[in-house]
């Protein structure tokens, strides 16, 4: 299946300069979506996983099918004020800005073999500082899967030597 011809382009969104690749003509497709999830899913298979991560929001839209298939546990990664309890905080820079992630200080447990989950790898920012989180509450991450990479702004080198999947290149 081609991937591509569900993503929709969008220029100078959310700011002039950027372009936007918008996986909802993905989602809204259920052989496209599922097509995409059972590709990060059959990527996991031999990982172990006890949990996967996903950050805000669209690494929620993509992560929890695979954490549903891989009958694991998902975690939420999310801007700082949305998650109700005690978390820890990272801080990271992106194509467009800086910001800030959060996660529940009891989202992973010491040695828990972590799947990150998300739709984009960019600058690598937003992965990095999850993988940070991740690491401080003791967990191993062992994957990342993407389902677009943007290659000219070389968010890999950020990743370094983790393991990662991407379905589409850009």
């Amino acid at each position: 299946m081609e991937l591509k011809d569900y993503i929709a382009t969008i220029n100078d969104y959310p700011k002039e300069g950027i372009v936007f690749r918008d996986i909802s003509p993905l989602m809204a497709d259920g052989n496209a979506y599922n097509y995409a999830a059972t590709e990060i899913v059959q990527y996991a298979r031999d990982k172990q996983i006890d949990m996967v991560v996903g950050p805000e929001a669209r690494g929620f839209i993509i992560g929890c099918p695979v954490a549903f298939a891989l009958g694991v546990g998902f975690a939420p990664v999310r801007k700082p004020g949305k998650l109700p309890r005690e978390v820890i905080s990272a801080e990271y820079e992106k194509e467009y800005g800086t910001d800030t992630l959060t996660m529940h200080a009891d989202s992973i447990k010491p040695g828990q073999r972590v799947l990150i989950v998300d739709d984009l790898l960019a600058t690598g920012g937003t992965v990095k500082a999850t993988i940070e989180m991740i690491e401080k509450l003791g967990g191993v991450v062992v994957g990342c899967a993407f389902l677009i990479e943007l290659d000219e702004l070389k968010g890999r080198e950020k990743i370094g030597d983790y393991d990662y999947k991407v379905l589409m290149h850009y």
